[in-house]
């Protein structure tokens, strides 16, 4: 073959290697690297109201589990599986004082304590030897977080004060519809495409402003001029663009341990600190949700923030649309249910993913050398969490912009 057809050659498809993923950062069951670091953390696992008398599944970090509320207003999250045969408890039936198993009877509490055994002698002489297995729950913002990790390591469950101070007029609203996913309620790939969309500052003009037409309002299509800056915990997208009046659109939101999107209203519907804070929680490595707590003025106002094309909510698209008017689930679950790093093309404007991939590898390597992941407290004082991010309207010689407008547009 001569040079001038090797060149013509050069990067057919057929010369291609087979695709392969980082299984550390993307795989989330027990044991894997990305499974122990994410058990380090409170995730959410429904809604308040889903812990009730009928028994609600729940899959988390590729776990099957069983959620209720026990007739003494305690909420409880069990392995599905019963100890005794192994049947699943979504079969269940709630009592006053916890679970009870449809195949023997077996009566569990909420920590997994074993409390009748009708079928045995004396109604189970040796109950107490028996356990279900069990995750400790707490609720707050309207919804139900679990810790999933080593008990010994378990730390107090953050509070955000963006959700705890509130302006007037405001109460702070849950949704578990996946607001920011573009999509359904379970979204159908890695939770890292989604986590990692989240310092992508440069598909916002293009996906959201452009190539499907304006998703937000007109000003989030402007290109902006962007940096990215490690938080305590995360990684924050500082951006500008230039408004018609001469002010500057400033804006920051944050990827957050463990899979916090602070990301204020992208329809700019007030110039403040962020409104809400989403958790992306991995099903399992091929699926994933978000739960949404957000302070609101009135019912239903935290849906509103979802982005529409052609003017439709995702689920009213047809599918002609959905392939002319793509979003952030088009996009995301496009790359396939775990992505191939090993084919990606990495760009200056890709600066926030890398740097977001190289936070979770510290992350992991801390935790394998048998240290706590950044973003965890054992105590009151040190689980308040603050960020910075919001949508603001500042002066050119705001010098929290200085360097952004003195900087190019991609660095």
């Amino acid at each position: 073959m001569t040079t001038a057809q090797s060149q013509a050659n050069a990067g057919s498809a057929y010369t291609k290697k087979p695709g392969t993923y980082n299984a550390a950062l993307t795989e989330v069951t027990r044991g894997t690297p990305m499974g122990e670091l994410l058990r380090r953390y409170w995730h959410p696992v429904g809604m308040a109201a889903d812990a009730g008398s009928t028994p609600r599944k729940v899959r988390a970090l590729g776990e099957d589990l069983i959620l209720f509320r026990d007739g003494q207003g305690r909420a409880g999250l069990v392995e599905s599986r019963c100890c005794h045969r192994g049947t699943t408890l979504y079969y269940g039936r709630v009592e006053e004082r916890g679970i009870r198993c449809c195949y023997h009877g077996w009566l569990f509490d909420t920590e997994g304590h074993c409390l009748e055994q009708p079928c045995e002698p004396g109604g189970g002489q040796h109950r107490d030897r028996v356990r279900q297995p069990w995750y400790p729950v707490e609720e707050r913002y309207g919804l139900i977080f679990a810790y999933m990790g080593p008990p010994e390591k378990k730390p107090v469950l953050p509070r955000y004060e963006c959700l705890d101070v509130m302006d007037e007029g405001e109460t702070v609203e849950a949704d578990d519809s996946s607001i920011g996913g573009g999509g359904g309620q379970i979204i159908p790939c890695n939770w890292l495409q989604h986590y990692e969309n989240i310092p992508d500052a440069f598909h916002v003009p293009v996906l959201h402003g452009s190539f499907s037409g304006v998703q937000f309002v007109a000003q989030m299509g402007l290109m902006p001029k962007v940096k990215w800056e490690y938080a305590d915990a995360g990684v924050k997208t500082l951006s500008v663009r230039e408004l018609d009046d001469g002010k500057l659109h400033f804006r920051i939101s944050e990827a957050s341990l463990p899979t916090l999107r602070v990301v204020p209203n992208p329809r700019v519907a007030q110039y403040s600190r962020v409104e809400s804070i989403g958790w992306v929680l991995p099903i399992d490595d091929t699926s994933f949700r978000i739960y949404v707590a957000g302070r609101v003025k009135n019912p239903g106002d935290l849906g509103k923030i979802r982005s529409k094309m052609n003017n439709k909510l995702w689920s009213d698209l047809t599918e002609e649309e959905h392939q002319k008017f793509p979003g952030d689930y088009e996009a995301q679950v496009g790359q396939g249910p775990i992505t191939f790093h090993s084919d990606e093309h990495l760009a200056t404007t890709d600066q926030g993913v890398v740097m977001l991939r190289r936070l979770l590898q510290r992350q992991l390597d801390a935790v394998a050398q048998g240290k706590d992941p950044a973003g965890v407290a054992f105590n009151e004082k040190d689980a308040v969490v603050n960020f910075d991010s919001g949508n603001y309207v500042v002066e050119r010689d705001d010098p929290r912009v200085a360097s952004l407008l003195s900087a190019k547009a991609a660095e």
